[in-house]
């Protein structure tokens, strides 16, 4: 039988559509030996229920899924009932892999228990971030993080497993729900960005080993909060200012990250006299977008500790932040310390 070596077609009419990410996955894999495929999995489960999530909001204005759930969560904040969908379909996706024992979720109050014995993986997630904005058509996201149990898999899920520094994250990433659907994770070898393409069903590398510029020229803090704030951090935007800065503020993290992430800028959200601990929740959005500026050269701080190193006490526990371009945290950090 003759046959003949497989060359890639380079005609226009077969162009290339790019790297899946699952194949993506499957070729980081080795990467992670002690893994043993779980990782891999759980990184498919997310992007499964990110792809489920984003249709549900492209369909948002046709059908009823928009405003208040009519519940309120364990932030005191009311419920959207896009907040439910979306909680229920990454656990749901999560619970269904079979990779991971428990779950801290934003819309929960107590940590979820999978009773999964053989799970060696603790996922911590808001399933939707400025899920308010759907309502007025909005970027909107979702945060994760991922750990490996402390415990061993069998034992029941203990406080040790869930309330672990940022700094221990095996992975973490975040979903942006925009003109398009885009999931950037890491591993801790650098980020990476893809992108959806809605008629394959699959996500694409469009972003590939992400990198934040050191400097940049936007700031992004809600500045209705201004008369609540240390005047230092006055101080600290209007020096931004007479540099030529411009302020940017959509009022969903994830979608004012991964700006500032692309073009290069600060994120602020300090502690107020009305919340003296700051609001952005340290385990599930804090630490999961530190995580990923470090990857692409950035930085993130509570104003004196670099957020991965802050040893979490409660589920929801919540800090100050301030995450973006390196030089730009900096100067910030010297402003408030002195």
């Amino acid at each position: 039988m003759k046959t003949q070596p497989y060359k890639q077609d380079t005609q226009n009419l077969a162009y290339n559509v790019g790297v899946t990410l699952d194949r993506f996955i499957k070729s980081k894999q080795e990467d992670f030996p002690f893994a043993s495929g779980e990782l891999s999995q759980i990184l498919r489960d997310i992007a499964l229920a990110a792809k489920i999530v984003s249709r549900e909001i492209s369909r948002a204005g046709l059908s009823d899924v928009t405003g208040a759930f009519g519940n309120i969560n364990v932030q005191g904040e009311e419920q959207q009932k896009l907040d439910v969908i979306a909680d229920i379909r990454f656990t749901r996706a999560l619970t269904k892999g079979g990779e991971v024992c428990a779950i801290v979720s934003e819309e929960e109050d107590l940590v979820i228990d999978l009773q999964n014995s053989k799970g060696k993986y603790v996922v911590a997630i808001d399933p939707l971030d400025g899920s308010s904005n759907i309502d007025v058509n909005v970027s909107i996201g979702t945060v994760f993080s991922i750990y490996r149990r402390v415990t061993p898999a069998g034992s029941p899920i203990k406080e040790v497993d869930v309330l672990q520094k940022g700094s221990e994250q095996v992975a973490a990433g975040y979903v942006l729900y925009g003109s398009s659907t885009m999931l950037v994770y890491s591993t801790g070898r650098g980020a990476n960005g893809f992108t959806y393409e809605r008629s394959l069903g699959e996500f694409f590398l469009s972003h590939p080993d992400m990198k934040m510029p050191e400097d940049g020229n936007i700031f992004t803090m809600n500045e209705g909060l201004t008369p609540l704030i240390n005047p230092n951090i006055l101080s600290y935007l209007e020096s931004c200012k007479r540099e030529g800065a411009s302020a940017r503020y959509i009022g969903s993290l994830v979608a004012d990250f991964h700006r500032n992430l692309l073009k290069g800028g600060i994120y602020l959200y300090p502690a107020t006299s009305q919340a003296t601990k700051g609001k952005i929740r340290l385990i599930y959005e804090a630490n999961a977008l530190a995580f990923i500026a470090e990857q692409v050269g950035g930085m993130a701080s509570d104003g004196k500790n670099r957020i991965l190193d802050i040893q979490p006490e409660s589920l929801h526990q919540r800090t100050p932040f301030f995450i973006g371009s390196t030089n730009m945290v900096k100067k910030l950090k010297k402003v408030l310390n002195g």
